[in-house]
């Protein structure tokens, strides 16, 4: 038929159970399953089919059946007392803000994907999972927070298994009017539109939001009929496309979604770029300050003064960078927006490139971050030392471990991933309110009183739940791909509830190493087959879909799991998302992590798995690195690099195989008792992992480390329309001026051999070509190993600076004298990135 037009027919809902449709649009249900279980008791059916979508399902019952709730006490029971929570949850004054950050500013949180829930699919992985689990805390603590997307109308793929194991995606196009958001409306009650100019002309922009708790989300859509065609297709897909359209996507993301918070009047006083993806938001930002009367320099500063950037890569690859001409078509006119010069403007984010043999000036998303930021962190302890080695070259002379980048770990949100019957067996032994207090690690002691039989209570019937979805999956896909009776008949019988269950679940990159459990079939085939001991394991996970390799690595692990010693106890289920996360996470013994160190910047997965009493079984690399005690979980190979990757296979694939048969296995059939027992090990992994690795944690440390210093050293800076801003950058380009005519030497009494406790005299002499000699920082540098001690040097008569040296200790020290500009109010010594050494 010709469609004239659509409409959303809306339930009615009987007045005993109205509120159904107000908390089916917060996405506080998402991570309350007693929630979620009224909408499942409406229909389960309907609650299945439309991906457990509260706002879709209330769509499709039946009146006949809402009436029937609403008339059935035990049901309204319920009902109540979520309701009640909900309120509660809203209403709370007392949040960890209120009591521990008053002067809490607001806070602007970019990225470029966002996962909440398997019903809102605009997230690909690990990125999206965390930024959605940074948002549910920031709720949970209360904090002054808006977070900042794209609405992906066809979402990031539906993965297929074709009968080869091969990996197909499918797009699902998004109804948007069944999903939980609203369009967003301005203070006139009008829809809010805005425009974005993009190439060589203006793009219409929607802007939906999303409550997420106590905050909200300013999804940006372009799929409206006054745009092209090809503009509507730039919130199509999540990491579809080329780099023309990833450039267009990103100048939306950035600019659009300043504009959006303008459109809405929402306050943002720090602004946090989640990966290099929203680096572009700066652009806009300047703009602002140059309309406002601010030089471009100026504004610079002003707008990087409130900023901080996240990075998550520790691969060069994966920062995305493009030629000056691709940024030409799409950013081409900000330079004289900014009244600054191209050289200027790209200048802030060139890296240069080895493309085709060739060396190319690139402009990288990564540097402009950097460089449009005046604080940066990893999410790890090691993926900060990573960072700081990779982005060392930005600050020339510099020690890595001087760089600027810090590091704040990631986390994951609990109570999205802890099972409903973890949930209330915890609530045992914690005390009440446990859940707004989930990074205390002395409270979290109380799961020692938690005893091996109501552990394994819960455990098994977390895996019976979990088996039973492996096998309707595993169904639904042979049934799809035509497979005969007695294979779709065989998924009966996949996976033992009696057998040691180890799941692996992440994004197929080469570099996470899916196969390496295969590099020794026959041992591996001895370990799962053993008739008194047997071991199962369940995979899952999306290769991007321009990756093959990463493909192979699925169709290898899928053409093993046919094979008959393997078939039944080696599955891998397709279409890996949040709700197949929480089933494995939930129902497996053990969480296997196998990456390549030092790549994995963080991972996530393996906290959810010890939330639920699954100890990680892991390479030391990203969190586990700092999670491991010896006793919560098992590592996987020696904490260090390798020059030949095939002898770091080799080795991590011996150290996995041996740690299986000589300590997990017997641990888990052993049936001691004590600290040899595997009730011990769940319970310290539940102890040790929930609070330090629990996302409450992450966000408070975002917030003491970051968001208040930021936003009072922002407060300062653009104060008096920006006088200090306007002071540091005439100091900076004074400085950068003059710098090149600068000059140091220095001269030390270095003795052959010394004692501990002797000194060492330096003295340096400096041209300070100009700069006042108070605003040089010249210090002596004592490197012992990796150690390094700075001893500043004091400004003597003339241009000489001299100082003792103390020699504390034994060892072999190295000495070097340098010299770097710096004045109050920057946001730290090496901001300039200036230095120079004798």
């Amino acid at each position: 038929m010709n469609i004239i037009g659509k409409v959303t027919v809306l339930p009615q809902l009987p007045p005993e159970i109205a509120r159904l449709s107000e908390l089916a649009y917060n996405l506080y249900w998402s991570w309350t399953p007693h929630a979620q279980s009224l909408y499942q008791e409406l229909d389960s059916e309907i609650w299945e089919r439309f991906q457990h979508n509260p706002v879709r399902t209330l769509l499709e019952v039946s009146q006949e059946r809402l009436n029937s709730a609403a008339v059935d006490p035990t049901y309204l029971a319920r009902y109540r007392q979520v309701m009640a929570d909900f309120d509660a949850y809203m209403c709370q004054k007392d949040t960890w803000v209120s009591k521990n950050a008053s002067s809490m500013q607001p806070v602007a949180y970019f990225s470029m994907e966002y996962a909440y829930h398997e019903s809102l699919p605009i997230y690909s992985g690990g990125l999206g999972v965390l930024a959605g689990d940074h948002c549910k805390s920031a709720s949970d603590l209360g904090l002054p927070f808006t977070a900042v997307g794209l609405l992906f109308h066809q979402g990031y793929f539906r993965q297929l298994f074709d009968k080869d194991g091969w990996q197909n995606e499918a797009y699902d196009e998004l109804d948007l009017t069944t999903l939980p958001i609203t369009v967003a409306l301005n203070s006139a009650g009008e829809e809010v539109r805005l425009k974005v100019w993009i190439g060589d002309h203006d793009v219409q922009v929607r802007v939906w939001k999303l409550q997420v708790g106590r905050i909200q989300v300013l999804l940006l859509d372009t799929n409206l009929p006054e745009n092209t065609e090809d503009d509507r297709k730039l919130t199509a897909r999540l990491y579809g496309g080329n780099q023309e359209l990833r450039v267009q996507q990103y100048v939306l993301l950035g600019v659009a979604g300043i504009r959006a918070l303008r459109a809405l009047n929402v306050p943002a006083s720090v602004y946090h770029m989640n990966e290099g993806h929203a680096a572009l938001m700066s652009l806009e930002r300047m703009r602002e300050y140059v309309a406002q009367g601010l030089d471009f320099k100026t504004a610079l500063e002003t707008a990087a003064s409130s900023t901080l950037f996240t990075t998550h890569t520790p691969v060069a690859a994966g920062n995305d960078a493009f030629t000056f001409e691709l940024m030409d078509r799409y950013i081409g006119r900000w330079p004289g927006v900014l009244n600054t010069t191209r050289d200027d403007l790209y200048a802030l984010a060139r890296h240069d490139q080895n493309w085709d043999g060739q060396v190319v000036p690139a402009f990288s998303m990564t540097v402009f971050a950097l460089r449009m930021s005046r604080a940066a962190n990893g999410v790890s302890e090691l993926h900060g030392e990573v960072s700081r080695k990779m982005w060392n070259f930005l600050y020339e002379g510099a020690n890595p471990e001087e760089v600027p980048i810090g590091h704040v770990t990631n986390g994951a949100h609990n109570l999205t991933f802890t099972s409903q019957p973890m949930r209330d067996l915890l609530s045992t032994v914690l005390p009440q309110g446990w859940t707004q207090r989930l990074e205390d690690e002395e409270m979290w002691k109380a799961v020692e009183n938690l005893t091996e039989t109501q552990l394994s209570d819960v455990q098994r019937e977390m895996k019976r739940q979990m088996i039973a979805f492996v096998r309707g999956r595993m169904k639904e896909q042979l049934l799809r791909n035509g497979a005969s009776a007695a294979d779709v008949a065989h998924t009966d019988t996949l996976l033992d509830e009696n057998a040691l269950t180890i799941g692996f679940a992440r994004r197929f990159a080469t570099y996470k190493r899916a196969t390496l459990l295969f590099r020794d079939k026959a041992r591996l085939s001895k370990i799962v087959n053993n008739p008194e001991r047997p071991v199962q394991f369940v995979f899952a996970g999306k290769a991007h879909p321009a990756d093959n390799p990463g493909k192979a690595l699925i169709q290898e692990i899928f053409r093993v799991s046919q094979e008959p010693e393997f078939r039944g106890k080696i599955v891998i289920l397709e279409n890996y998302d949040m709700n197949v996360a929480r089933h494995l996470v939930q129902g497996v013994d053990i969480w296997l992590n196998n990456p390549r160190r030092p790549l994995e910047a963080s991972g996530t997965s393996g906290m959810k798995a010890s939330f639920n009493g699954s100890p990680n079984f892991s390479v030391l690399d990203g969190w586990w690195r700092e999670g491991y005690d010896g006793d919560n979980g098992w590592s996987i190979g020696e904490e260090r690099e390798y020059a030949d990757l095939n002898v770091q296979d080799d080795a991590d694939a011996y150290s996995l195989y041996s740690t299986l048969e000589t300590q997990i296995v017997p641990r888990y059939y052993g049936g001691a008792a004590g600290e040899a027992s595997w009730a011990h090990t769940v319970r310290d992994s539940i102890e040790t992992v929930s609070p330090r690795f629990s996302m409450q944690r992450q966000v408070i440390d975002y917030v003491q480390q970051y968001y208040l210093p930021i936003a009072q050293r922002a407060a300062r800076v653009s104060q008096d329309h920006s006088r200090e801003a306007r002071q540091i950058a005439e100091w900076k380009t004074w400085v950068r001026q003059q710098w090149p005519y600068t000059q140091i030497s220095a001269q030390a009494n270095m003795p052959t051999t010394a004692h501990p406790g002797q000194t060492v005299t330096v003295t340096a002499n400096v041209n300070p070509a100009g700069i006042n000699p108070e605003e040089l920082n010249v210090e002596a540098v004592l490197m012992r190993g990796e150690h390094q001690t700075r001893v500043p040097l004091r400004h003597q008569q003339g241009n000489v600076y001299s100082g003792e040296v103390p020699l504390a200790d034994s060892g072999l020290y190295s000495l070097g004298v340098r010299m770097i500009p710096e004045i109050d109010g920057l946001s730290h010594p090496l901001e300039t990135g200036l230095i120079k050494w004798a």
